[in-house]
């Protein structure tokens, strides 16, 4: 479905313009040692792809997604996990959330996402890579 995603990686959807997500986003990719993931900003053209293949409701999603041509699309709670899992030890610990039912675990995250812009704030424009991270992400 994303022509330029090699089938190997993960593509991780954010909120562009949040700031808890772009802190996030800096956060895998300093923790992701085997180079498993690729990023784009829901805002941009393979976002968009996506949440209209998916028929996605972006005022009930709207902050994180994990797409693959293997495994497909996870959402909220279980894309954050599903996250988790690949970044190593000891953040794989926390797979062990996936015990607590789905509806508990997204309560919690719904929470947190409704409230990111006042807890965290929100930037004008989507962030812009630097040259060195570039090639980790899709517009």
């Amino acid at each position: 479905m994303i022509s330029n995603l090699p089938k190997d990686k993960k593509l991780i959807l954010f909120d562009g313009v949040c700031n808890l997500c772009n802190s996030s986003v800096l956060y895998v990719i300093k923790h992701d040692k085997n180079n498993k993931f690729m990023f784009a900003p829901l805002q941009g053209e393979a976002g968009t792809k996506i949440i209209q293949h998916f028929n996605i409701d972006t005022s009930k999603t709207d902050s994180i997604l994990l797409y693959s041509e293997n495994d497909g699309l996870s959402i909220k709670s279980s894309a954050a996990l599903r996250i988790a899992k690949d970044l190593g030890f000891p953040r794989n610990l926390m797979t062990v959330f996936f015990i607590i039912p789905t509806f508990i675990r997204n309560w919690v995250y719904d929470y947190v996402a409704k409230n990111r812009y006042k807890w965290y704030g929100k930037k004008d424009a989507c962030m812009i890579p630097t040259p060195e991270l570039s090639s980790k992400f899709l517009t």
